[in-house]
C-alpha cells in the first residue's frame, strides 16, 4: 500500500496566469476574508507572518468586527461588518469561513457574480450547491476552490483534482470527522461515550450540541464532496443515511478486540457497474487496517483505483492551522494560476448495499430458548453465522452477547432484526455495525 504524502507547494502555472497578471496590473490577488474565527485567525496569521508572493489581505468581515480586531495584521487591512461593502471593493477573492448554507451561500453567489473567485471550507455547502456554484464561477470567468472543505489540512482534494486524476476511483474508505475519532479512541482506552463527549467539548472537539458530527452529517458531505470528485458521481447527500457513534458502548471495543478489530466512524463508497453506494457510521475495522491506526482528531482517507491501486492520506484533519494550510494552499494555486483537471460527473442514485460481514451486539432479560431463536431469524433470510460470544459476569436481567454473520446485504440482515427487535427479551435495540475486512 503506497503512502502518499503531496507538498503542496508544487504549484502548476497554467496558460492563463500571465494574463490574469496583466490584467491586474502586475498587483498581488487582494483576499477579503469572511469570518475571523479559529481558521480565519489562522489563514490571516499565515498570510502576514508567511508572507506568500503574490497574495495580499486587504479585508476582514465579521459580525460585531471589533471584538475580532487584532494588532498584528497591517494596517492597511479594512475590517468591516458590511458584507456587501466588502463584497463591491476592490478584492479578487472571498474567502468564505463562516460555514453553513447561509448566510454563506448568498455571499459567495454575489462574489461569484460579480466575476470574483472564492476560496471556502465550507463542506455542506459545498456538498449540496458545488455542481452550481462551480458552473456560476465559469460563467463568470472566476475560480471556486474548496481544498480545506474535506479533511482539513490533508491535500485530499487537490490531490484528486490533479495527481490521481489519470485513475479511476472505484472504493474509498475514510475517517473524515476528527470529532467521532477523538471519541472512539478514547473509548477504545476504556471509557465511555458519555464522558469522552464532555471531554470533547471541553477542548473545543465537539459543539454544544455534537449532533452534526455524532450523528454522522459531517462526514456525509465530506464523503458526497470526495464521490463527485473521485469517482464522478453526483449524489444527493440525504441519500446517504447516517449512523450515530452514540450507541457504541466501551463493551463493543471489547468485544472487537477478541475479533482483531477497533471500532471507528467511517464513511465509505464504492462504484461498480454504474450503482454508487455509501455509508456512514461506526464500522469495525481490523487492527492491521490503516484505519486502525488513526487516533486523536486525525483522519485518513484510502482512495482504491482501477490502475493506480491504493493511496492513504493522513495527517490533522481538523484545527485551525491544518484547515488555513488548505486555505492557503488555494490561494496560492489561484495566485500561480493553477487550474485543476476537468473530468466529468453524472448524477446518480446512491444506496446503502453493501456484502459485507456483520457485528450484532445484543442485551437481553436472559431465559431459555433465545439465542435458538435469534438463530432461527437469520437462518429464515439464509444468513449464515459466523461466531456467538458471551462475556461472562453480566447479571441475567442485562445480559450482553454478540453474533457476528457472514457477509450479507444490509437489507437482508435489518429484515432479520425486524423479527428479532420484537422478542420479548430484548432490554434495548440490537446494534449492528458492519464489518470492514
Amino acid at each position: 500500500m503506497l503512502v502518499s504524502e503531496l507538498n503542496v507547494s508544487g504549484l502548476l502555472h497554467g496558460a492563463g496566469f500571465a494574463a490574469e497578471k496583466e490584467s491586474r496590473g502586475q498587483r498581488p490577488l487582494r483576499i477579503a476574508l469572511f469570518g475571523f474565527g479559529t481558521v480565519g485567525r489562522s489563514v490571516a496569521r499565515i498570510l502576514v507572518e508567511s508572507e506568500p508572493q503574490g497574495i495580499e489581505l486587504t479585508h476582514v468581515f465579521n459580525r460585531d468586527v471589533e471584538r475580532k480586531r487584532v494588532d498584528w495584521t497591517p494596517a492597511s487591512v479594512v475590517w468591516s461588518q458590511d458584507a456587501d461593502a466588502v463584497l463591491a471593493a476592490d478584492v479578487d477573492v472571498v474567502v468564505e469561513l463562516a460555514g453553513g448554507l447561509g448566510p454563506a451561500g448568498e455571499w459567495i453567489r454575489k462574489a461569484l457574480t460579480a466575476g470574483k473567485s472564492v476560496v471556502t471550507a465550507n463542506k455542506k455547502l459545498i456538498s449540496f450547491q458545488g455542481v452550481e456554484l462551480e458552473r456560476l464561477a465559469a460563467s463568470k470567468g472566476g475560480h471556486l476552490k474548496y481544498g480545506a472543505a474535506v479533511a482539513g489540512g490533508i491535500p485530499v482534494i487537490p490531490a484528486l483534482e490533479q495527481g490521481l486524476a489519470g485513475d479511476r476511483i472505484e472504493r474509498m474508505e475514510g475517517i473524515l470527522n476528527g470529532t467521532c475519532n477523538f471519541i472512539l479512541s478514547k473509548m477504545e482506552d476504556g471509557a465511555e461515550y458519555g464522558v469522552v463527549l464532555e471531554q470533547a467539548q471541553a477542548a473545543g472537539y465537539a459543539e454544544a450540541d455534537p449532533t452534526e458530527d455524532v450523528g454522522g452529517f459531517d462526514a456525509r458531505a465530506k464523503l458526497s464532496i470526495l464521490m463527485r470528485l473521485a469517482m464522478r458521481v453526483e449524489v444527493d447527500p440525504e441519500e446517504i443515511v447516517p449512523r450515530p457513534i452514540t450507541k457504541v458502548s466501551a463493551l463493543d471495543f471489547a468485544y472487537a478486540r477478541d475479533l482483531g478489530c477497533t471500532i471507528r466512524q467511517v464513511a465509505r463508497a464504492e462504484v461498480a457497474g454504474g450503482l454508487a453506494a455509501a455509508s456512514v457510521g461506526p464500522m469495525l475495522v481490523a487492527l492491521r487496517s490503516p484505519l486502525a491506526w488513526s487516533r486523536g482528531t486525525e483522519n485518513m482517507v484510502i482512495l482504491s483505483g482501477k490502475y493506480g491501486g491504493d493511496v492513504v492520506f493522513s495527517g490533522h484533519g481538523a484545527g485551525g492551522h491544518p484547515t488555513a494550510v488548505a486555505v492557503v494552499s488555494d490561494l496560492l494555486a489561484l495566485a500561480h494560476g493553477s487550474r485543476r483537471v476537468e473530468v466529468g460527473s453524472t448524477p446518480a442514485a446512491v444506496s446503502g448495499e453493501f456484502e459485507v460481514p456483520h457485528y450484532i451486539r445484543f442485551m437481553v432479560m436472559d431465559r431459555q430458548g433465545i439465542v435458538a431463536e435469534i438463530t432461527g431469524a437469520l437462518a429464515k433470510e439464509r444468513i449464515i453465522i459466523r461466531s456467538i460470544m458471551q462475556k461472562p459476569g453480566w447479571p441475567q436481567e442485562a445480559l450482553p452477547f454478540v453474533v457476528t454473520v457472514e457477509p450479507c446485504r444490509n437489507s437482508t440482515l435489518n429484515r432479520a432484526l425486524d423479527s428479532i427487535r420484537t422478542m420479548d427479551c430484548m432490554i434495548v435495540e440490537p446494534l449492528d455495525l458492519q464489518m470492514l475486512e
